[in-house]
């Protein structure tokens, strides 16, 4: 895909005149890919991407001078020097602090991005109307150390069987990494602190039935050789990259979606930045219905009130959050004084 391209170039997309600048410097090294085709790859999924982000604040992990330069998160789009088209959108942190983030309207806000060095998108669950109630709820399922890929899968085939139980259709994507993130669309009429005890009620479920395979444990000396749940994930302020989204390792690899009974016999690797394009073309998306029929969440959260009427209440949120209502201490297990021992 590398060329050799002018020094300046402006490219139309979604009939908007996109700058791209010092096309040839190398962005990832060591396969070769340039900043035109980081560009030029975006452009070529456009629809899987523009589906992913459109409407949605987007955190921009950006690295002007490849991925192994400085890297940055740019949660707010600079005042100046941005094209007068570019859409942005109001998001809260957990701190109470604002911020104005991008918030792709189409196809050409990924362009002027992929120009500003951006490599990784990380679109938040909600949309421009309503920033503070998520459409999507994400399952992340993170191997741990002594689990890989094919671990993760076989969590991920239980957790669509719970799903189908459910009646909801679930989405299924490669992280990019040794993951599998599997979303949900659902309807915008909760809290980000509602979706979150849905989502640790789903994984609960899950654990439930696999215990040997799943773990909802958030300290890390209580995992074990497991799939962990990310609830977390689910929390305000944290967020996934999306589908199509190139992911910053020195193979190119891109997250993925994938369809249910492809899941096991893919291999996360062969998905990069040289060959996703020619499988969208040929095969198009597989979150094409994704927006369909958002799903009520309700059924979850009756999993979270029995769960706590059992005596399984919250869990931990992460370190830079304020405390939260309802929240157990937050103290690695092996130091905390007033744990009970056996």
């Amino acid at each position: 895909m590398a060329g050799s391209r002018s020094a300046v170039e402006e490219i139309e997309v979604a009939g908007r005149a996109v700058r791209l600048s010092s096309p040839d410097r190398v962005i990832f090294p060591q396969r070769g890919f340039t900043k035109a085709d980081v560009f030029h790859y975006y452009l070529a999924v456009g629809d899987g991407i523009t589906r992913a982000l459109r409407d949605r604040p987007t955190t921009l992990q950006r690295f002007p001078e490849g991925v192994e330069g400085e890297m940055f998160f740019q949660k707010r789009v600079p005042t100046r020097g941005v094209p007068p088209w570019i859409r942005t959108a109001e998001i809260s942190f957990p701190s109470g602090r604002k911020a104005d983030e991008l918030c792709p309207a189409d196809l050409a806000h990924v362009a002027w991005a992929a120009q500003m060095g951006t490599v990784v998108f990380h679109p938040w669950p909600v949309r421009a109307a309503d920033t503070d109630r998520p459409d999507e709820l994400r399952v992340d399922l993170d191997p741990q150390p002594g689990t890989d890929f094919a671990d993760a899968v076989t969590a991920a085939g239980e957790l669509r069987g719970l799903l189908d139980e459910l009646g909801v259709p679930g989405w299924p994507k490669t992280s990019g990494g040794r993951g599998v993130h599997v979303y949900l669309r659902i309807q915008p009429r909760w809290t980000f602190v509602e979706v979150r005890r849905a989502t640790i009620a789903l994984a609960r479920e899950l654990e439930r039935r696999r215990p040997e395979l799943v773990t909802t444990a958030w300290w890390k000396e209580e995992r074990g050789r497991r799939v962990f749940v990310d609830f977390n994930q689910t929390a305000r302020d944290r967020t996934i990259a999306c589908a199509y989204s190139l992911r910053a390792n020195a193979r190119a690899t891109v997250s993925t979606p994938v369809e249910w009974d492809e899941l096991p016999e893919v291999d996360p690797d062969d998905f990069h930045l040289g060959t996703v394009p020619a499988r969208f073309a040929e095969r198009g998306d597989p979150h094409a219905g994704i927006d369909d029929a958002p799903w009520d969440i309700t059924p979850l959260l009756e999993w979270a009130e029995r769960d706590a009427a059992d005596g399984l209440g919250d869990l931990p949120y992460p370190p830079e959050y304020p405390k939260m209502p309802g929240e157990p201490k937050r103290v690695q297990p092996s130091k905390d004084r007033d744990r009970p021992r056996p």
